[in-house]
């Protein structure tokens, strides 16, 4: 995120405030009253945002998760195709012989 992105996100909220601050006294609550539920508003758009980001976080379902998978997919990719045929009968002959012992082994 840019400064200048940071900065309209901070006077986005701050507006977001005070436009809800003048919608409760039109509808109207007192100074005093108006000001505490914006306040209430305010606070609880920060904390359900705080826990949209944390759920995000631990499942970790965010951009740069993403990102870095994408990376090692298309790496993972580019040395597959690379690989001669007998390099690629090698490696399949490895996987299977590694099956069978996680399979021997789940059996006992």
């Amino acid at each position: 995120m840019r400064r200048i992105d940071a900065i309209g996100i901070g006077i986005g909220v701050f507006a977001a405030g005070g436009v809800a601050y003048l919608i409760l006294q039109a509808i109207g609550l007192e100074s005093a009253d108006a000001g505490i539920w914006s306040q209430v508003l305010l606070v609880a758009a920060l904390v359900g945002w705080l826990l949209s980001y944390l759920f995000r976080a631990l499942t970790q379902n965010m951009t740069l998760n993403q990102q870095v998978k994408d990376y090692e997919d298309a790496v993972l990719q580019k040395r597959l195709e690379e690989m001669t045929p007998e390099e690629l009968a090698q490696l399949q002959a490895e996987v299977e012989q590694e099956k069978q012992t996680r399979q021997k082994t789940a059996d006992n």
